[in-house]
């Protein structure tokens, strides 16, 4: 295609736009199998930790084919990438509407997470090189709404005709609608130069701190990089900490709703992605803006607002978890759904502050590989917890489970705030330097 749509003044925000779409599609997928676990317990008699197997599967093999998509995205065509990832998340998608038992649905799972892992590493990587360090963080907030749009209405939809037509209909409309999409991909979506500011771009690829294209870097060289640089240490041991918490949301509020507080799988469905994730969703927007904003400002202004969201946010949780009341539990939701979007608008841009953009794919894949084994004990952990707790009923041991998840956002605002001192120390050890 060469550069047909590149040329266009707007096309890097048409980029986020399409890549929405993909985003969209790619949380439809995997939450739909959380809203229709109920029903999936009904049918094939699984208890809690059968059914966090389940949930987890996705997320190990997610985690650890994520260096090698990483890699990829470094040293391959991002687009090329991204479609295959996209046809093969829907077709295991709507294979797992052909799954008669828990092995079939565990490995199918599994593969859904394989296609997955593909995606974050390349888009990220393409969407940093057609925006700048100034609208960095903004383009990635409207691309992270279409996570929570996806599992608000990926959640809601699955439930929806689950609960009327059963439960494998879902995924035998979500599957073959992410094909069609990445066909259009093909024709629309159009890969950057890595060397050079795509048009449009004012400022460049760079991420604003001196960190230039530089050479090609090898594998090794690359990951040395990454390892080498303490605070994107820091910064994947607090997404280890902020996924336990939001796997725990995405795959066992559904139930907790329906179990605690008597909702019908639909509506349990809806309400257990609505007020988090479209409270995030409506944040996104005026969190990337105060991210770019900050990032003006201090050296690690994206870091600090990642810290307020996961401080203010760690109560809420607590709350989520123990309250008896329907009415706190929604409010509760929301606000959570607020300050976990100030985290999200920096997972991956205050990551390409501290590393070159030759190391972004594979940064992103490491990124991804640490946070989602650490997310990946979060739907183990609630469902050990239930069945092996030592609280008098199921369900009080399920409430303090999830509460728990309060306290590991405390530990992720220090991981942050160690990421911050390391940051601002290479900052100075660089212009000592130069």
């Amino acid at each position: 295609m060469g550069r047909i749509y590149r040329n266009l003044a707007h096309y890097p925000w048409l980029v986020v736009g399409m890549l929405w779409m993909v985003c969209f599609f790619n949380y439809a997928d995997r939450q739909a199998i959380s809203s229709i676990m109920p029903l999936l317990k009904n049918e094939f008699h699984f208890d809690d930790v059968q059914s966090g197997w389940i949930l987890s599967a996705f997320a190990w093999v997610y985690a650890a084919a994520a260096p090698v998509a990483g890699i990829a995205a470094d040293r391959f065509s991002r687009k090329g990438l991204i479609i295959l990832a996209c046809v093969v998340w829907s077709f295991f998608t709507l294979a797992t509407g052909w799954c008669g038992g828990l092995v079939g649905l565990v490995l199918v799972r599994a593969l859904t997470g394989l296609g997955e892992t593909f995606y974050f590493p390349s888009s990220m990587s393409l969407i940093s090189d057609y925006h700048s360090a100034a609208t960095r963080s903004r383009a990635m907030a409207w691309h992270q709404s279409a996570v929570y749009t996806g599992t608000v209405l990926g959640s809601w939809i699955a439930a929806a005709l689950a609960e009327k037509f059963g439960w494998r209909v879902p995924f035998y409309i979500f599957g073959p609608v992410g094909i069609l999409l990445a066909i259009f991909l093909v024709r629309f979506l159009e890969e950057p130069d890595r060397d050079q500011p795509a048009a449009g771009v004012k400022g460049g690829a760079a991420d604003g701190h001196g960190l230039g294209m530089g050479p090609r870097l090898s594998v090794g060289e690359t990951v040395g990089v990454i390892l080498r640089t303490p605070a994107a240490l820091m910064l994947m041991c607090a997404f280890v900490c902020a996924n336990f918490v939001a796997v725990i949301f995405l795959t066992w509020t559904p139930q907790f709703l329906v179990e605690k507080f008597h909702y019908s799988i639909g509506a349990a469905g809806l309400t257990g992605t609505v007020y988090v994730h479209l409270a995030s969703a409506v944040t996104a927007p005026l969190a990337g803006w105060f991210a770019d904003s900050m990032a003006r400002r201090f050296a690690a202004g994206r870091m600090l607002v990642q810290i307020i969201g996961l401080l203010a946010g760690a109560s809420f949780i607590f709350f989520v978890g123990h309250t008896s009341s329907t009415a706190t539990l929604l409010v509760s939701m929301t606000v959570f759904g607020v300050c976990k979007c100030l985290y999200d608008s920096g997972i991956f841009a205050s990551l390409y502050d501290a590393i070159p953009p030759r190391a972004r794919g594979t940064g992103a894949g490491l990124m991804n590989t640490i946070g989602w084994a650490g997310g990946a004990l979060g739907p183990l952990f609630v469902g050990y917890a239930t069945k092996h707790g030592t609280k008098p009923t199921r369900m009080e041991n399920m409430s303090d489970a999830i509460g728990f998840g309060g306290y590991i956002y405390i530990v992720a605002a220090g991981f942050l705030l160690a990421a911050i001192w390391f940051h601002r120390r290479s900052l100075k050890l660089s212009q000592a330097q130069a």
